[in-house]
């Protein structure tokens, strides 16, 4: 049975933009092996062309059709949901990019959806056109929900800041597409070409990645480089099937056997 996995990328693969040892030779394995793979990113921010320019500056040679993001796990969901419909963006690039490629128009005047996803160049007046459109019978799509990171100097507001904002603007809750969704977790899983039972997930959080892969039955590796540490695990009622310190000391045989 063939099996692959779907790796998450801040505090797996890099943090604070600087590669974790041992990264780049685990990827460089899984390509000599020809393991299927794939950078899953809640990031909508990112075209799959800005990821590979990201890790090719950290040594880690990967294509684009090696990434995933949650742009594109949100352009194809409303392609299912509507096909060649319309959208008001809050968004950038990666976003725009992955809408367009499904065939979406972007409108400024009664669109279909209202989708919100990273970026620093939306306005409150977008935010205010916006409420109008959702009031007036648009529906709200965030492709995330991730938390701001309580940072000072952050420059971007986590997308659950401004979605709550929308929400309590309009009494309409959005629809969140990406991780722990099982809407991006399943896309990203069938855009690899591998069932449930072959996919195997390595995250370094607890509430998106494992949470995300134990719903939907996958494998579950959680890495200890990242955001939850061993000292949290017994806090959760459900546990990855594999805990490592970082992808550097995984045993890809042995991940590769579980299940």
């Amino acid at each position: 049975m063939k099996k692959g996995f779907l790796i998450d990328m801040d505090g797996v693969i890099y943090a604070n933009n600087h590669l974790i040892e041992g990264a780049d030779a685990f990827i460089q394995k899984l390509q000599k092996e020809k393991i299927p793979f794939l950078f899953m990113t809640n990031n909508s921010q990112r075209t799959p062309l800005d990821t590979v320019n990201k890790v090719g500056g950290m040594g880690i040679r990967i294509k684009e059709e090696n990434v995933y993001t949650s742009a594109m796990a949100t352009a194809s969901f409303l392609s299912f949901m509507k096909p060649r419909g319309t959208a008001y963006v809050l968004g950038e690039g990666g976003l725009i990019n992955s809408l367009l490629k499904e065939g979406y128009e972007m409108v400024n005047h009664d669109p279909d959806f209202v989708v919100v996803g990273e970026g620093r160049n939306f306005t409150l007046e977008m935010v205010n056109n916006a409420v109008d459109m959702i009031l007036g019978g648009a529906k709200l799509i965030a492709t995330n929900l991730d938390p701001s990171p309580k940072k000072k100097g952050w420059v971007n507001l986590g997308i659950k800041a401004v979605v709550a904002m929308i929400e309590e603007a309009t009494g309409k809750k959005a629809f969140s597409v990406g991780k722990p969704s099982p809407v991006m977790m399943r896309s990203a899983r069938k855009y690899l070409g591998l069932e449930a039972r072959e996919t195997i997930i390595i995250g370094d959080t607890m509430d998106t990645d494992i949470l995300g892969g134990v719903q939907l039955g996958y494998t579950t590796i959680l890495t200890l480089s990242g955001v939850s540490k061993k000292n949290v695990l017994d806090d959760y009622a459900f546990k990855p099937d594999m805990v490592v310190d970082s992808v550097a000391t995984l045993d890809i045989e042995k991940a590769l056997k579980m299940k």
